[in-house]
């Protein structure tokens, strides 16, 4: 039975706005920047002290544990960027990155680089060792928010205040694609664990989806009432937390397309999340001064079990059935708010009766599995083409369909919707498999070694 995510620790030691967090590798540490241009490392052994290490100018604007997690990068308003050691000692070598601002700092997954991204609207990737300037990303046309590398490091993502998330390759140094389906400026942006979709945050309040690989649109989410600051993706790709200026947390289940979880704890705009790298709890700042971790409790499912039984599996070829390696239990909702429902009634099918149909749970530490948005944007776009492409011969077919009951003609878009509706299942579950997949072919590698060391 899986239960609430329930609020774990209160941690008070910054004297001004939280913007950023990050977990360390291990789990041991949480690391939080503020306005207060302090970096707060947090031990999250109840009995050990934290640190606050003191060497920038101005506000911090993002930090980040590195792979290793014997460095943490952050940046600064004083536009530098800073790499600490986590230790009592709490050293530091601070180099000047960019001519403006800082907004976001990243490592990549080998830890050998860093991007950062700046008001001086460039990005800059850094080598970590040297500490010195590698090249230059410059085609934004205004400040600079995020960025992130690829899980392979082959790609760099980014997103500014034009209204743009970019997509650029790290080998030829080139913009190799742009989305601008944005009503104001474009604030986070990060790749899925397997690299195959992006998700970028916007001040117009929404959450979106990409496919890199077709390059489209596949979710698209409006459940906060104001702009979205930060996000995180859970590690197994299923979940995302949101953060916006609604002062609330927002739980997005993705393989069902789905609010489930709002989550109140701050008084104020939630300015950052961050899940822990396995996924068992996620923290939150905010404008308030607090930095809350919360116990996930929502995602029980061993990933690590699943992944060692098809390990036992020696030959990749041929590709796994997709109901082999389907990367999910039951999901815990699915019996009372499943995705599809099928009713007779002719208002279940209308498409403005699933329009932000958003009501938060209770107000208190524990989020409430009340609001659903099922069907996305995507969803309702998908639905309008199918029907200028298909409809007519259920809809606007002169003669035989006016003749048809009004019932009968319900029932039969009714069926058309469940069909949009199925449509866009099927395309989560590709991206669910192409995950899967990956850690699958990963098991088998390994596997395969062991076998020839014994």
């Amino acid at each position: 039975f899986q239960e609430d995510p329930t609020l774990e620790r209160h941690f008070r030691g910054h004297k001004d706005a939280v913007t950023c967090a990050d977990f360390s590798p291990n789990n041991k540490q949480l690391a939080t920047g503020s306005n207060d241009k302090n970096l707060m490392i947090w031990n999250l052994n109840p009995k050990a002290r934290a640190f606050r290490f003191m060497g920038h100018n101005d506000l911090i604007t993002a930090v980040q544990f590195s792979p290793s997690g014997h460095l943490v990068a952050s940046s600064s308003r004083d536009k530098t960027v800073r790499l600490w050691t986590p230790n009592i000692k709490g050293e530091s070598v601070a180099f000047k990155a960019h001519t403006a601002t800082v907004r976001s700092v990243s490592f990549s997954s080998d830890g050998q680089r860093l991007v950062t991204a700046s008001d001086d609207k460039s990005l800059k990737v850094w080598s970590v060792h040297r500490q010195k300037f590698i090249y230059s990303l410059n085609q934004h046309t205004n400040w600079v928010r995020c960025a992130r590398f690829s899980p392979d490091g082959r790609l760099v993502a980014s997103c500014g205040d034009d209204r743009t998330v970019r997509l650029w390759d790290t080998s030829t140094r080139q913009c190799i694609n742009t989305f601008t389906d944005y009503g104001g400026p474009a604030t986070f942006v990060d790749f899925n664990s397997s690299g195959t979709c992006i998700a970028s945050s916007g001040a117009d309040n929404t959450l979106k989806l990409w496919d890199i690989r077709t390059n489209k649109l596949i979710q698209h989410y409006q459940v906060h009432s104001a702009g979205v600051n930060c996000f995180s993706f859970h590690p197994s790709g299923n979940y995302l937390i949101s953060g916006s200026n609604d002062s609330t947390v927002k739980i997005l289940d993705l393989l069902e397309g789905r609010l489930i979880y709002t989550l109140h704890g701050h008084k104020g705009p939630v300015l950052t999340v961050a899940f822990s790298r396995q996924g068992d709890f996620f923290a939150s700042g905010g404008a308030d001064s607090q930095v809350l971790m919360w116990k996930t409790n929502f995602d029980a499912l061993n990933y690590r079990e699943m992944l060692s039984q098809h390990s036992k599996r020696v030959s990749p070829d041929p590709p796994p059935h997709l109901m082999d390696i389907y990367p999910r239990s039951p999901h815990v909702h699915l019996s009372q708010n499943g995705p599809i429902e099928v009713s007779t009634q002719p208002h279940a099918v209308q498409l403005a009766s699933f329009r932000q149909q958003i009501t938060d749970g209770p107000a208190g530490f524990r989020g409430h599995a009340s609001a659903s948005t099922r069907f996305t944007h995507l969803q309702q776009e998908m639905e309008q083409e199918e029907c200028e492409e298909e409809g007519p011969g259920l809809t606007h077919l002169p003669g035989e369909h006016s003749e048809l009951p009004g019932a009968v003609r319900s029932t039969l878009e009714h069926i058309v919707h469940q069909l949009d509706v199925l449509t866009q299942t099927v395309a989560v579950l590709e991206e669910r498999l192409t995950l899967t997949e990956d850690k699958l072919k990963e098991c088998l590698e390994n596997q395969v070694l062991i076998q020839q060391e014994a």
